[in-house]
């Protein structure tokens, strides 16, 4: 039976093609005013872009599920109305995106951002269209993982794991690449750090965009 040779990228959206701390913060200033709660500063704020709300919002909130839903709402209010467009794309990502699909490379994200929001802002991107798909938890969806996401792009895409890369700047998006036996390559200019990128497995780690195509290996 003849391999498939089509590549497949699936990137992680918020510290890897967006810097979206600004928009991030500021949902979260609002959903924690509203319901009379103080934030911790912006150094420790900076490891809450990647995880799910439900899994950082605790530290602050306490074992509160009914505030933590309420906190997380606010934030999805304030977030839908005007935050998601505080975003910028990293300097040297777009050029490294259109080198990729100039190569038939398949591209896709994983996010734990809400779907429909990842949605719009991979949309509203000026590379955007070269993602076929955007994989990310739905509203009923309390918990994401993105081993599962990324099980259901091979499936969709019908790529072998072998010939397929998540990109990524948090240990999330490497532990679900090990999951599914793909490559997890880390991204150094992202929320998360090299240190933390290598202690869970990263198979390689890029610098700077640019280098990313050759990282991804021939098509």
């Amino acid at each position: 039976m003849r391999r498939s040779s089509t590549r497949l990228a699936l990137f992680d959206l918020d510290g890897t093609l967006i810097d979206s701390a600004t928009g991030i913060f500021a949902s979260l200033d609002h959903a924690f005013a509203q319901i009379g709660a103080e934030l911790p500063p912006r150094e420790t704020l900076h490891a809450w872009i990647g995880p799910p709300f439900h899994q950082t919002f605790p530290s602050v909130l306490g074992d509160d599920p009914e505030r933590v839903e309420l906190a997380i709402a606010k934030y999805r209010e304030h977030y839908i109305d005007s935050g998601w467009a505080g975003h910028s794309v990293y300097p040297g990502i777009a050029e490294a995106i259109a080198a990729l699909a100039a190569t038939g490379c398949a591209l896709g994200v994983v996010t734990t951002k809400v779907q429909d929001q990842a949605r719009k802002i991979v949309d509203h991107l000026p590379f955007g269209a070269h993602f076929q798909r955007v994989y990310g938890p739905d509203l009923k969806t309390p918990h994401s993982a993105k081993a599962q996401m990324i099980a259901q792009a091979l499936q969709d895409f019908a790529v072998p794991a072998a010939n397929t890369a998540m990109i990524g700047d948090r240990h999330f998006d490497i532990e679900g690449a090990r999951a599914n036996d793909v490559r997890g390559i880390g991204v150094g200019w992202g929320f998360g750090s090299i240190r933390e990128l290598e202690a869970a497995g990263a198979d390689a780690i890029a610098h700077a965009p640019r280098e990313l195509p050759a990282l991804l290996g021939p098509a």
